[in-house]
């Protein structure tokens, strides 16, 4: 598609904006062709309690290590601190800045699939926040690159804050919708099944039902 325009500018300013567009500039007629990219929607996902069974690796370390058993029927609304005895509750933030902490957890059933899926029709990145812990950059990187090896390395986010340019956002924590303006997709995790007000994802075949074959 073809479109010729005039473009007016106040102090060498544009003061109209596309987005994703092509602009060719005629600088002869003062004319800009603008032409339409066609780009697939957005996906940033978030890693752990999504695609990552994070909540399964404290379980089964705190099971391990200290022969004490947590609750699932315990959790709804809670962090897994809050859950602990106290002699134990300091350890959570021990456990996660170990290194390995974040390489052996195991994958949310379904996700692997549904992803793969989701990038025929969306462009798919991977979002987590990976600078608070000492070892999980490398970690988070290492598990997705056997996990999800079909995610480029161009589409992997790293981050602390989640100020991202996406459509679509699933992630477990709303604090990360504080700032997002698209459509937001809470993924069900103990911490957050209180929460109401959010367009909700139980597991990855509700992903499949919402996002694909639409």
């Amino acid at each position: 598609m073809k479109l010729i325009a005039t473009w007016y500018f106040i102090d060498s300013q544009c003061i109209c904006c596309y987005c994703d567009i092509l602009l060719l500039i005629d600088s002869k007629k003062l004319q800009f062709t603008i032409m339409s990219i066609n780009r697939k929607p957005r996906i940033a996902i978030d890693m752990d309690e999504v695609l990552a069974d994070t909540i399964d690796k404290f379980i089964e370390l705190y099971k391990e290590r200290h022969q004490h058993e947590v609750l699932l029927a315990d959790m709804p609304g809670l962090e897994i601190g809050q859950t602990l005895p106290p002699h134990l509750s300091s350890t959570v933030r021990q456990y996660v800045n170990e290194r390995g902490f974040f390489r052996d957890i195991k994958v949310m059933p379904g996700s692997q699939e549904v992803v793969k899926a989701l990038m025929k029709d969306y462009d798919v990145y991977i979002a987590s926040a990976a600078m608070e812990f000492k070892y999980s950059l490398e970690d988070k990187q290492a598990w997705l690159e056997e996990h999800f090896p079909f995610i480029s390395w161009t589409n992997i986010i790293f981050c602390g804050h989640k100020i991202l340019d996406v459509d679509i956002m699933i992630d477990d924590r709303i604090k990360n919708f504080a700032t997002f303006n698209g459509r937001k997709l809470l993924f069900s995790s103990p911490h957050n099944l209180l929460v109401d007000g959010f367009e909700r994802v139980n597991n990855w075949q509700d992903v499949a039902d919402k996002l694909l074959n639409l």
